[in-house]
């Protein structure tokens, strides 16, 4: 944290020799890269990267690594997907799986890949549409500016998708459209004991000993789509100070909040957030205890559970240090202090912050029942389940078809919906005893949170305990059949209004209480923010220019780094691991337990293979499964986590010790072609024999790559 507090005193609002930032496409600093490395990166260049990375949906990054529709990822990305396709005499999470032949390629139930075509700046346009508007005035012009941008985009495409995206929480508006498949398949995914091997005590840690890698393929038609934009293989992958680029999605950044939000971050958000993750882990790990079932359908959940709570903690170290915390006020008066010398400029946007500071006191007021009526089970939270989910949504969904497009909530709009219909209709298997329990707990949660005498709560439960409105609803709802889900979506406001289900009642009796403090949200907090925050990034503008990165959104972005270790605590740590160091750390106990395939391979391997290494590339949540590549666009690495002083990074960067973790391409083609079998998958790639994938350079070394 001391390295952090430094790094941000010395930093001019950004700091012009470290490698930092998530710099979007269309505003990459290739003058930095050049100054730095000497390689300069082209528009065409930044063209070709940018089409051959990719979004996966449900929340991670990808890559396309061959003309034939392959996509790259981490395994953690398609884990839901491999526990869909499995069943109970099946675990496909347990056992991995191979696709011998594009005949065994699996559809994933509820994936889809996103495929960045084209960015266009729109600021203009919607800034002029929401001037002199506050409030509900506000939000109501912005959403309908989003629904008409969207929906001219897209125009009549089902392949296409298109994003308004706010970049400086306001301040910049871009169009994003995007090439979307949903017909995804697995390929390739190893098990799951190698892919988290160390599980949750070296989460966030290197060294580290992962070959967290899956392929799966994007289909269009039925056939395997063309994709002639592609990344390349490097065999060797990049040695120690060679120059790296990261392409992906990062999720969110918090670096150019203000104190007061950042308060509200430390103080309140945060806090809710462990507790909630806590109080769920004890409800996940004691379902596990039920039974080899219930551990095999809720093993994805918990892993991302667990992953949440130390990246939480990170975050809330951050913004709890002192020095820290005093660093991030200083940044903010400096910038405030400056606005002052103009009386011009002090008038137009020192109230904003005030502004944004009543804000947070409204959010304080509203954000419980915000939370747990709304946010979490509306949202990619679920947390009262996957059927309550597309009950939710099902009931939502044909009262908002009925409305004008720009009037509806933007999860209905016209471009969303096929999206939302494909997971509202998936046909993952959905395991009753574990929708209960995650039911049951989502309304005891409500009624300890907001308390009996709640109208909320007494709309929900009536009489009634949470136990016995999960049980009865579950075992009563016949959702678990998409047949039946599809038919709803498809018969819209008729067939819901006419529908008995239990799990529909009970997202009928919620619904009122739940819109109603959405929009007290949007409207006193949300609308509050993105106004004001539009100001003070006008504000940095006009003091600092366009230097300044945008914090992350879960879109497109590039940054640029090196092969470096780091030191810590007085040691250097090297920046590269071997297979070795695998098998030196097998215990032959979970979560150090190598799966048989490896061990069985072990005299086949060379062990001075790198398997993981890290760099100082600028990423955060979100970049899991993004491509590391070298100036040539040839794949070096798979980022998959960031070290523990990387928690941090949502509020700051501190290139001495922030490091990106990856599994080192060398290490997936060895496996792969030594461990796995995988010849077809290694033809695929462009290395040759899968005989030629084991002679690796050694860490920090060069060889050649002809």
């Amino acid at each position: 944290m001391k390295r952090l507090l430094l790094a941000l005193l010395l930093a001019t609002p950004l700091a012009g020799l470290a490698d930092e930032g998530m710099w979007t496409y269309d505003a990459f600093p290739s003058d930095r890269v050049a100054r730095k490395y000497g390689f300069d990166p082209s528009r065409a260049w930044l063209d070709r990267a940018r089409l051959a990375s990719a979004r996966l949906a449900r929340g991670c990054s990808a890559s396309f690594v061959s003309d034939g529709g392959l996509v790259m990822t981490n395994h953690h990305c398609v884990h839901e997907c491999v526990e869909e396709l499995s069943s109970a005499g099946r675990d496909l999470v347990a056992s991995g799986y191979l696709a011998r032949s594009g005949a065994e390629e699996l559809r994933c139930p509820a994936m889809q890949v996103d495929q960045l075509l084209r960015i266009t700046d729109v600021t203009k346009r919607v800034h002029g549409a929401l001037a002199g508007l506050e409030g509900a005035r506000f939000n109501a012009a912005l959403q309908a500016q989003k629904a008409a941008i969207e929906k001219e985009c897209q125009g009549g495409d089902a392949g296409l998708r298109c994003e308004l995206v706010e970049l400086y929480h306001g301040g910049v508006y871009s169009l994003y459209q995007y090439r979307r498949y949903d017909d995804v398949r697995l390929v390739f995914a190893p098990e799951f004991a190698i892919a988290f091997f160390g599980g949750d005590p070296d989460n966030f840690m290197f060294p580290r000993y992962d070959l967290d890698v899956a392929f799966i393929r994007v289909y269009r038609d039925g056939k395997p789509a063309p994709t002639a934009e592609h990344f390349t293989w490097s065999p060797a992958g990049a040695p120690a100070g060679a120059l790296t680029f990261v392409s992906g999605n990062p999720g969110k950044t918090e670096r150019l909040l203000t104190v007061a939000q950042l308060e509200y971050v430390r103080d309140r958000a945060l806090p809710d957030s462990l507790e909630r993750l806590a109080e769920e882990r004890g409800l996940l790990t004691g379902f596990q205890l039920t039974g080899p079932e219930a551990k095999r359908v809720s093993t994805s959940r918990l892993f991302y559970n667990e992953n949440s709570v130390k990246a939480r903690r990170g975050q809330l170290a951050a913004l709890r240090d002192p020095a820290f915390f005093a660093s991030k006020v200083a940044e903010e008066n400096r910038l405030r202090a400056a606005l002052r010398r103009d009386p011009a400029k002090a008038r137009k946007y020192l109230p904003a912050w005030d502004r944004i500071a009543a804000a947070q006191v409204r959010a304080r007021a509203l954000d419980v029942p915000y939370d747990w009526l709304e946010l979490f089970p509306s949202g990619r939270t679920r947390i009262g389940g996957d059927l309550f989910w597309m009950a939710r949504h099902l009931v939502r969904a044909a009262e908002e078809r009925k409305k004008p497009d720009g009037e509806r909530l933007k999860e209905y709009r016209d471009t969303a919906l096929p999206s939302l219909a494909d997971s509202v209709t998936s046909s993952a298997p959905i395991d009753a005893a574990y929708e209960t329990v995650r039911l049951g707990f989502w309304l005891e949660k409500v009624r300890e949170r907001l308390g009996t005498d709640h109208p909320a709560v007494k709309h929900a439960l009536g009489t009634a305990s949470p136990a016995e409105i999960a049980r009865k609803a579950v075992a009563g709802t016949a959702l678990r059949d998409p047949a039946v889900r599809k038919a709803l979506w498809d018969g819209g406001a008729a067939a819901v209004e006419a529908s008995k289900d239990p799990l529909i009642a009970l997202a009928r009796a919620t619904d009122a209480d739940a819109r109603a403090i959405r929009t007290r949200w949007e409207d006193e907090v949300d609308s509050v923010e993105t106004r004001n925050q539009a100001l003070i990034a006008q504000a940095r503008f006009a003091a600092y220019g366009r230097s300044i990165y945008p914090d992350a959104t879960f879109s497109p972005r590039l940054s640029y780094g090196q092969v470096k270790g780091w030191k810590q605590d007085g040691r250097e740590v090297p920046p590269f691991t071997t297979f070795a160091g695998a098998f030196e750390r097998h215990t032959g106990s979970e979560p150090y337990a190598l799966p048989k395939s490896w061990l069985d391979a072990k005299p086949r391997l060379d062990l001075a293979t790198p398997l993981d290494f890290v760099t100082d590339n600028d990423i955060i949540g979100g970049n899991s499964g993004s491509p590391v590549f070298d100036r040539d666009l040839r794949i070096v690495g798979l980022a998959f986590d960031g070290n523990l002083a990387s928690l941090g990074g949502d509020y700051g960067f501190d290139d001495s010790a922030n490091r990106a973790v990856a599994v080192h391409s060398s290490a997936i083609l060895h496996a792969l072609a030594r461990i796995y079998g995988a010849d077809r998958l290694v033809s695929e790639l462009g290395a040759g024999l899968a005989g030629n994938a084991g002679a690796a350079a050694p860490p920090g070394g060069t060889r050649s790559t002809k």
